[in-house]
Protein backbone atom coordinates (compact mmCIF):
# COMPACT_ATOMS: atom_id res chain seq x y z
CA UNK A 1 0.00 0.00 0.00
CA UNK A 2 1.33 3.25 -1.11
CA UNK A 3 1.50 6.05 2.37
CA UNK A 4 1.33 9.67 1.73
CA UNK A 5 4.27 11.07 3.85
CA UNK A 6 2.70 14.49 4.09
CA UNK A 7 -0.55 13.45 4.93
CA UNK A 8 1.12 10.97 7.51
CA UNK A 9 3.37 13.58 8.50
CA UNK A 10 0.08 16.30 9.43
CA UNK A 11 -1.84 13.53 11.47
CA UNK A 12 1.56 13.45 13.58
CA UNK A 13 1.67 16.75 14.02
CA UNK A 14 -1.98 16.95 14.65
CA UNK A 15 -2.34 14.15 17.37
CA UNK A 16 0.99 15.98 18.94
CA UNK A 17 -1.40 19.30 19.07
CA UNK A 18 -4.07 17.09 20.25
CA UNK A 19 -2.57 14.93 23.05
CA UNK A 20 -0.48 18.53 24.58
CA UNK A 21 -3.94 20.21 24.73
CA UNK A 22 -5.22 17.52 26.32
CA UNK A 23 -2.14 17.58 28.85
CA UNK A 24 -2.45 21.16 29.43
CA UNK A 25 -6.50 21.49 29.82
CA UNK A 26 -7.93 21.85 33.26
CA UNK A 27 -10.35 19.16 33.11
CA UNK A 28 -8.10 16.34 31.49
CA UNK A 29 -7.69 13.13 32.02
CA UNK A 30 -4.24 11.66 31.88
CA UNK A 31 -3.03 10.67 28.37
CA UNK A 32 -2.25 6.36 28.43
CA UNK A 33 -1.02 3.75 25.78
CA UNK A 34 -4.43 3.51 24.18
CA UNK A 35 -5.01 7.56 23.56
CA UNK A 36 -1.09 7.59 21.84
CA UNK A 37 -2.89 4.46 19.82
CA UNK A 38 -5.60 6.67 18.51
CA UNK A 39 -3.15 9.38 17.47
CA UNK A 40 -1.12 6.79 15.63
CA UNK A 41 -4.29 5.26 13.90
CA UNK A 42 -5.72 8.65 12.68
CA UNK A 43 -1.81 9.51 11.46
CA UNK A 44 -2.43 6.06 9.87
CA UNK A 45 -5.79 6.78 8.24
CA UNK A 46 -4.41 10.55 6.55
CA UNK A 47 -1.77 8.91 5.34
CA UNK A 48 -4.18 6.76 3.01
CA UNK A 49 -6.61 9.04 2.74
CA UNK A 50 -6.00 10.20 -1.12
CA UNK A 51 -6.55 6.46 -2.17
CA UNK A 52 -9.08 5.45 0.27
CA UNK A 53 -11.35 8.21 1.47
CA UNK A 54 -14.25 6.88 2.72
CA UNK A 55 -12.28 3.96 4.81
CA UNK A 56 -9.79 6.87 5.95
CA UNK A 57 -12.94 8.94 7.00
CA UNK A 58 -14.05 5.69 8.57
CA UNK A 59 -11.19 5.60 10.91
CA UNK A 60 -10.14 9.13 11.90
CA UNK A 61 -13.68 9.96 12.62
CA UNK A 62 -14.38 7.25 15.30
CA UNK A 63 -10.75 7.98 16.02
CA UNK A 64 -11.55 11.30 17.37
CA UNK A 65 -14.49 10.35 18.98
CA UNK A 66 -13.02 7.65 21.08
CA UNK A 67 -10.17 10.64 22.07
CA UNK A 68 -11.95 13.32 22.82
CA UNK A 69 -14.16 11.05 25.19
CA UNK A 70 -11.42 9.69 26.85
CA UNK A 71 -9.10 12.80 27.13
CA UNK A 72 -11.18 15.77 26.00
CA UNK A 73 -8.93 17.76 23.87
CA UNK A 74 -11.52 19.98 23.12
CA UNK A 75 -12.75 21.51 19.24
CA UNK A 76 -8.75 20.23 18.18
CA UNK A 77 -10.16 17.08 17.94
CA UNK A 78 -12.78 17.97 15.04
CA UNK A 79 -9.17 19.34 12.79
CA UNK A 80 -8.53 15.30 11.25
CA UNK A 81 -11.76 14.78 11.05
CA UNK A 82 -12.68 18.02 8.74
CA UNK A 83 -9.32 17.62 6.82
CA UNK A 84 -10.64 13.60 5.74
CA UNK A 85 -14.20 15.37 5.32
CA UNK A 86 -12.64 18.14 2.62
CA UNK A 87 -10.54 15.47 0.85
CA UNK A 88 -13.32 12.49 0.58
CA UNK A 89 -16.36 15.32 -0.73
CA UNK A 90 -12.43 16.32 -3.36
CA UNK A 91 -12.79 12.85 -4.56
CA UNK A 92 -16.53 12.73 -4.97
CA UNK A 93 -17.82 11.12 -2.34
CA UNK A 94 -21.11 13.11 -1.22
CA UNK A 95 -23.19 10.83 1.14
CA UNK A 96 -20.21 9.45 3.59
CA UNK A 97 -18.44 13.25 4.27
CA UNK A 98 -21.89 14.67 5.12
CA UNK A 99 -22.79 11.09 7.39
CA UNK A 100 -19.25 11.66 8.90
CA UNK A 101 -19.76 15.42 9.64
CA UNK A 102 -23.32 14.40 11.53
CA UNK A 103 -21.70 11.73 13.58
CA UNK A 104 -18.70 13.41 14.62
CA UNK A 105 -21.33 16.64 15.65
CA UNK A 106 -23.73 13.72 17.32
CA UNK A 107 -21.09 12.09 19.49
CA UNK A 108 -19.06 15.69 20.42
CA UNK A 109 -22.53 17.49 21.52
CA UNK A 110 -23.81 14.24 23.47
CA UNK A 111 -20.35 14.01 25.24
CA UNK A 112 -20.09 17.90 25.65
CA UNK A 113 -23.91 17.62 27.37
CA UNK A 114 -23.71 14.42 29.39
CA UNK A 115 -20.32 15.62 31.18
CA UNK A 116 -21.15 19.17 31.57
CA UNK A 117 -21.93 20.14 35.39
CA UNK A 118 -25.23 20.49 36.89
CA UNK A 119 -26.48 23.87 36.57
CA UNK A 120 -23.96 24.89 34.37
CA UNK A 121 -25.31 27.49 31.55
CA UNK A 122 -25.11 26.01 28.42
CA UNK A 123 -23.75 28.76 26.24
CA UNK A 124 -20.28 27.39 25.51
CA UNK A 125 -21.62 24.27 24.21
CA UNK A 126 -24.03 25.82 22.00
CA UNK A 127 -21.24 28.64 20.77
CA UNK A 128 -18.74 25.43 20.23
CA UNK A 129 -21.26 23.16 18.45
CA UNK A 130 -22.76 26.31 16.12
CA UNK A 131 -18.36 26.43 15.59
CA UNK A 132 -18.15 23.07 14.64
CA UNK A 133 -21.23 23.10 12.38
CA UNK A 134 -20.23 26.12 10.51
CA UNK A 135 -16.57 24.13 9.53
CA UNK A 136 -18.04 21.09 8.80
CA UNK A 137 -20.30 22.58 6.37
CA UNK A 138 -16.87 25.02 4.88
CA UNK A 139 -15.41 21.44 4.71
CA UNK A 140 -18.42 19.83 2.50
CA UNK A 141 -18.75 22.56 0.12
CA UNK A 142 -14.91 23.29 -0.38
CA UNK A 143 -14.43 19.87 -1.30
CA UNK A 144 -17.59 19.70 -3.83
CA UNK A 145 -16.36 23.13 -5.42
CA UNK A 146 -12.48 22.11 -5.91
CA UNK A 147 -13.97 19.14 -7.39
CA UNK A 148 -16.07 20.82 -9.40
CA UNK A 149 -13.62 23.20 -10.35
CA UNK A 150 -10.83 20.39 -11.16
CA UNK A 151 -13.57 18.79 -13.29
CA UNK A 152 -13.84 22.44 -15.33
CA UNK A 153 -10.01 22.57 -15.94
CA UNK A 154 -9.59 19.29 -16.81
CA UNK A 155 -12.43 19.64 -19.21
CA UNK A 156 -10.98 22.97 -20.95
CA UNK A 157 -7.60 21.14 -20.95
CA UNK A 158 -9.22 18.43 -23.03
CA UNK A 159 -11.02 20.88 -25.21
CA UNK A 160 -8.00 22.69 -25.91
CA UNK A 161 -6.13 19.65 -26.88
CA UNK A 162 -9.33 18.44 -29.31
CA UNK A 163 -9.07 21.44 -30.60
CA UNK A 164 -5.09 21.57 -31.33
CA UNK A 165 -5.69 18.15 -32.87
CA UNK A 166 -8.10 19.30 -35.29
CA UNK A 167 -6.26 22.18 -36.43
CA UNK A 168 -3.76 19.55 -37.31
CA UNK A 169 -5.60 17.49 -38.76
CA UNK A 170 -6.97 20.17 -41.01
CA UNK A 171 -3.75 21.36 -41.64
CA UNK A 172 -2.69 18.01 -42.50
CA UNK A 173 -5.64 17.22 -45.10
CA UNK A 174 -5.18 20.78 -46.44
CA UNK A 175 -1.84 19.96 -47.35
CA UNK A 176 -2.84 16.46 -48.85
CA UNK A 177 -5.55 18.04 -50.78
CA UNK A 178 -2.96 20.59 -52.40
CA UNK A 179 -0.48 17.66 -53.59
CA UNK A 180 -2.95 15.64 -54.81
CA UNK A 181 -3.93 18.92 -56.77
CA UNK A 182 -0.52 19.87 -57.88
CA UNK A 183 -0.20 16.07 -59.18
CA UNK A 184 -2.92 16.07 -60.76
CA UNK A 185 -2.27 18.91 -62.60
CA UNK A 186 0.87 17.86 -63.89
CA UNK A 187 -0.63 14.69 -64.65
CA UNK A 188 -3.31 16.21 -66.77
CA UNK A 189 -0.80 18.89 -68.13
CA UNK A 190 2.52 17.93 -68.10
CA UNK A 191 3.02 14.26 -68.61
CA UNK A 192 0.46 14.58 -71.54
CA UNK A 193 3.04 17.22 -72.78
CA UNK A 194 6.33 15.71 -72.49
CA UNK A 195 4.30 11.92 -73.71
CA UNK A 196 3.40 13.86 -76.72
CA UNK A 197 7.35 14.96 -77.27
CA UNK A 198 8.75 11.90 -76.81
CA UNK A 199 6.18 10.21 -79.28
CA UNK A 200 6.94 12.75 -81.76
CA UNK A 201 11.62 12.78 -81.50
CA UNK A 202 11.11 9.15 -81.11
CA UNK A 203 8.84 8.81 -84.82
CA UNK A 204 11.21 11.38 -86.31
CA UNK A 205 14.57 9.00 -85.23
CA UNK A 206 12.74 6.35 -86.53
CA UNK A 207 11.99 7.75 -90.14
CA UNK A 208 15.60 9.27 -90.44
CA UNK A 209 16.85 5.61 -89.71
CA UNK A 210 14.51 4.32 -92.17
CA UNK A 211 15.65 6.60 -95.12
CA UNK A 212 19.07 5.49 -94.63
CA UNK A 213 19.82 8.90 -92.55
CA UNK A 214 21.56 9.48 -89.26
CA UNK A 215 19.47 11.48 -86.76
CA UNK A 216 20.59 14.65 -85.93
CA UNK A 217 22.56 14.97 -82.40
CA UNK A 218 19.76 17.40 -81.51
CA UNK A 219 16.96 15.12 -82.34
CA UNK A 220 18.60 12.35 -80.19
CA UNK A 221 19.02 15.22 -77.15
CA UNK A 222 15.23 15.95 -77.18
CA UNK A 223 14.58 12.10 -77.59
CA UNK A 224 16.81 11.36 -74.02
CA UNK A 225 15.50 14.49 -72.38
CA UNK A 226 12.11 13.95 -72.25
CA UNK A 227 12.77 10.31 -71.53
CA UNK A 228 14.10 11.68 -68.67
CA UNK A 229 12.13 14.18 -68.13
CA UNK A 230 8.62 11.50 -67.90
CA UNK A 231 10.95 9.46 -65.33
CA UNK A 232 11.32 12.57 -63.38
CA UNK A 233 7.56 13.72 -63.28
CA UNK A 234 6.76 10.04 -62.30
CA UNK A 235 8.95 9.97 -59.57
CA UNK A 236 7.31 13.57 -58.61
CA UNK A 237 4.04 12.25 -59.20
CA UNK A 238 4.67 9.40 -56.45
CA UNK A 239 6.13 11.37 -53.73
CA UNK A 240 2.78 14.04 -54.27
CA UNK A 241 0.72 10.99 -53.89
CA UNK A 242 1.73 9.27 -50.45
CA UNK A 243 0.14 6.10 -49.15
CA UNK A 244 -1.41 8.58 -46.51
CA UNK A 245 -3.97 9.69 -49.64
CA UNK A 246 -5.02 6.48 -51.00
CA UNK A 247 -8.74 7.62 -50.08
CA UNK A 248 -8.41 10.25 -52.05
CA UNK A 249 -8.97 7.51 -55.59
CA UNK A 250 -10.56 4.16 -55.97
CA UNK A 251 -12.84 2.73 -58.32
CA UNK A 252 -15.57 4.89 -57.53
CA UNK A 253 -14.15 7.27 -59.77
CA UNK A 254 -13.84 4.58 -62.49
CA UNK A 255 -16.21 6.46 -64.43
CA UNK A 256 -14.38 9.70 -64.49
CA UNK A 257 -11.15 7.27 -65.34
CA UNK A 258 -12.87 5.57 -68.67
CA UNK A 259 -14.19 9.28 -69.39
CA UNK A 260 -10.76 10.94 -69.40
CA UNK A 261 -9.61 7.76 -71.65
CA UNK A 262 -12.12 8.20 -74.09
CA UNK A 263 -11.01 11.95 -74.91
CA UNK A 264 -7.75 10.50 -75.90
CA UNK A 265 -9.61 8.26 -79.13
CA UNK A 266 -9.81 5.22 -77.05
CA UNK A 267 -13.33 3.45 -76.64
CA UNK A 268 -13.87 2.24 -73.07
CA UNK A 269 -16.24 0.18 -71.99
CA UNK A 270 -17.00 -0.82 -68.24
CA UNK A 271 -18.36 -4.18 -66.99
CA UNK A 272 -19.19 -4.63 -63.32
CA UNK A 273 -20.48 -7.84 -62.06
CA UNK A 274 -21.00 -8.85 -58.62
CA UNK A 275 -22.62 -6.85 -55.87
CA UNK A 276 -20.38 -3.28 -55.29
CA UNK A 277 -19.19 -3.34 -51.63
CA UNK A 278 -16.96 -1.27 -49.30
CA UNK A 279 -13.26 -2.29 -49.95
CA UNK A 280 -10.47 -1.87 -47.82
CA UNK A 281 -8.88 1.60 -48.71
CA UNK A 282 -5.38 -0.19 -49.80
CA UNK A 283 -7.18 -2.68 -52.16
CA UNK A 284 -9.36 0.24 -53.62
CA UNK A 285 -6.45 2.27 -54.44
CA UNK A 286 -4.64 -0.57 -55.90
CA UNK A 287 -7.76 -1.54 -58.34
CA UNK A 288 -8.41 2.34 -59.17
CA UNK A 289 -4.07 2.21 -60.44
CA UNK A 290 -4.01 -0.78 -62.01
CA UNK A 291 -7.21 0.62 -64.80
CA UNK A 292 -5.02 3.17 -64.77
CA UNK A 293 -2.24 2.30 -65.69
CA UNK A 294 -3.47 -0.18 -68.50
CA UNK A 295 -5.74 1.96 -69.71
CA UNK A 296 -2.71 4.56 -70.08
CA UNK A 297 -0.70 1.77 -71.73
CA UNK A 298 -3.62 1.31 -74.27
CA UNK A 299 -3.57 4.77 -75.19
CA UNK A 300 0.27 4.99 -75.70
CA UNK A 301 0.64 1.79 -77.91
CA UNK A 302 -2.35 -0.30 -78.33
CA UNK A 303 -2.96 2.17 -81.36
CA UNK A 304 -6.68 2.44 -82.72
CA UNK A 305 -8.17 -0.25 -80.11
CA UNK A 306 -11.21 -0.84 -77.68
CA UNK A 307 -10.65 -1.20 -74.17
CA UNK A 308 -13.32 -3.46 -72.20
CA UNK A 309 -12.82 -2.99 -68.36
CA UNK A 310 -14.33 -5.93 -65.95
CA UNK A 311 -14.76 -5.26 -62.44
CA UNK A 312 -15.70 -8.30 -60.67
CA UNK A 313 -16.95 -8.10 -57.09
CA UNK A 314 -16.29 -11.81 -54.96
CA UNK A 315 -17.38 -12.30 -51.16
CA UNK A 316 -13.42 -13.91 -50.93
CA UNK A 317 -11.89 -11.48 -53.87
CA UNK A 318 -12.09 -8.41 -56.11
CA UNK A 319 -11.07 -9.17 -59.73
CA UNK A 320 -9.96 -6.16 -61.90
CA UNK A 321 -9.55 -6.68 -65.29
CA UNK A 322 -8.43 -4.86 -68.60
CA UNK A 323 -8.30 -6.14 -72.29
CA UNK A 324 -8.11 -4.20 -75.64
CA UNK A 325 -8.08 -5.51 -79.08
CA UNK A 326 -4.60 -3.42 -80.15
CA UNK A 327 -1.73 -3.87 -81.84
CA UNK A 328 -0.07 -6.88 -79.14
CA UNK A 329 0.52 -10.29 -80.59
CA UNK A 330 2.01 -13.38 -79.13
CA UNK A 331 4.47 -13.02 -80.87
CA UNK A 332 5.94 -10.10 -80.41
CA UNK A 333 6.34 -10.29 -76.21
CA UNK A 334 5.73 -7.39 -74.82
CA UNK A 335 8.88 -6.02 -72.55
CA UNK A 336 7.49 -4.81 -69.07
CA UNK A 337 8.12 -1.38 -68.34
CA UNK A 338 8.04 0.56 -65.56
CA UNK A 339 4.46 0.69 -65.44
CA UNK A 340 3.74 -2.77 -65.55
CA UNK A 341 6.66 -3.70 -62.67
CA UNK A 342 4.88 -0.92 -60.51
CA UNK A 343 1.37 -2.64 -61.28
CA UNK A 344 2.73 -6.25 -60.31
CA UNK A 345 4.86 -4.70 -56.97
CA UNK A 346 0.82 -2.72 -56.02
CA UNK A 347 -0.92 -5.99 -56.67
CA UNK A 348 1.32 -8.57 -54.94
CA UNK A 349 2.10 -6.45 -52.20
CA UNK A 350 -1.68 -6.68 -50.77
CA UNK A 351 -1.14 -10.44 -51.44
CA UNK A 352 -2.39 -10.62 -54.87
CA UNK A 353 -1.96 -11.72 -58.64
CA UNK A 354 -1.51 -9.88 -61.71
CA UNK A 355 -1.48 -11.70 -65.42
CA UNK A 356 -0.41 -9.20 -68.16
CA UNK A 357 0.22 -10.83 -71.40
CA UNK A 358 -0.65 -10.41 -75.25
CA UNK A 359 -3.53 -11.92 -76.29
CA UNK A 360 -3.52 -14.98 -78.78
CA UNK A 361 -6.23 -13.15 -80.83
CA UNK A 362 -4.80 -10.02 -80.67
CA UNK A 363 -4.42 -7.09 -78.15
CA UNK A 364 -3.70 -7.25 -74.34
CA UNK A 365 -5.13 -8.36 -71.28
CA UNK A 366 -4.33 -7.56 -67.63
CA UNK A 367 -6.02 -8.78 -64.71
CA UNK A 368 -5.49 -8.35 -61.35
CA UNK A 369 -6.74 -10.33 -58.25
CA UNK A 370 -7.11 -9.24 -54.90
CA UNK A 371 -8.17 -11.07 -51.57
CA UNK A 372 -10.54 -9.58 -49.32
CA UNK A 373 -10.18 -12.00 -46.23
CA UNK A 374 -6.29 -11.30 -45.82
CA UNK A 375 -3.12 -11.80 -48.11
CA UNK A 376 -2.95 -14.68 -49.40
Amino acid sequence: MRLDLPYALSGLALGVLLLGNAALAPDATPVRAIDVALVLAMAAALAVCRRYPVVALSLVTAAMLALHIRVHPGVSAAFPVLGTVYIAAWRGHRFAPVLASLVFLGGFLTHDISVAPAGRPGQQIAERTALLLGWFMAANVAGLVSRQRRAYLEQVEQRAVEAERTREEMALRRAGEERLRIARDLHDSLTHSISVIKVQAGIAVHLARKHGEEPSAALLAIREASSAAMRELRATLDVLRSPADGDCVGLARLDELAERTRATGVSVHVTLTGQPRDLPAEVDQAGYRVVQEALTNVARHAGPATAQIHIEYDPAQLAVSVTDDGQASPVRPVTPGVGLRGMRERVTGLGGALHAAARDGGGFAVRATFPLDGPA
